[in-house]
């Protein structure tokens, strides 16, 4: 398969993590988004590669792409740092657990959505919840989840942000 979708949710509050995110080979259409948000960058969009550590890249190379708009050195810090670690390391775990081929990271790349409430406050919780999501998200993708039978027993779940 040249791409694999997931997506997830972990945690509450104005932490709240939600990961959505494109795994697939560096040949293929997610090789392509990869390139692509890299190369252009926007304001308040401000697209990063996950490192565990400055000049420790993760692999898959994974860019990290922002869901919401980045107003303020605060909400961009907290990208840059809780996010940005939290992501780095469940690709890292995903690999060390072997979800993710340790033979296939040369060949893969991910785009991870990620997204920080401009409220969020609390760096801990953002770490952790990002972390949770991004490891569930991968999982999901790797393992072709939900199925269709598990997306069609559920399709009568109330979104909770739905609004009503």
């Amino acid at each position: 398969m040249s791409m694999y979708i997931g997506e997830a949710l972990a945690g509450d509050g104005n932490e709240i993590a939600h990961i959505d995110l494109l795994i697939g080979d560096k040949q293929g259409p997610v090789g392509v988004a990869f390139a692509n948000a890299l190369a252009r960058q926007s304001e308040g969009h401000s697209n990063l590669l996950a490192v565990l550590t400055p000049n420790l890249a993760v692999k898959p190379a994974t860019v990290m792409i922002t869901k919401v708009t980045i107003k303020g050195m605060k909400q961009a810090v907290q990208m840059f740092g809780p996010a940005q670690a939290a992501v780095a390391k469940a690709v890292a775990d995903s690999v060390a657990d072997g979800v993710i081929p340790k033979n296939k990271t040369e060949e893969l790349v991910i785009v991870c959505g990620v997204f920080i409430h401009p409220a969020a406050a609390d760096d801990k919780k953002i770490y952790d919840y990002n972390y949770e999501a991004t490891k569930m998200a991968i999982a999901n993708a790797m393992g072709s989840k939900p199925s269709a039978d598990e997306m069609l027993a559920g399709r009568e779940a109330k979104h909770p942000f739905r609004g009503f």
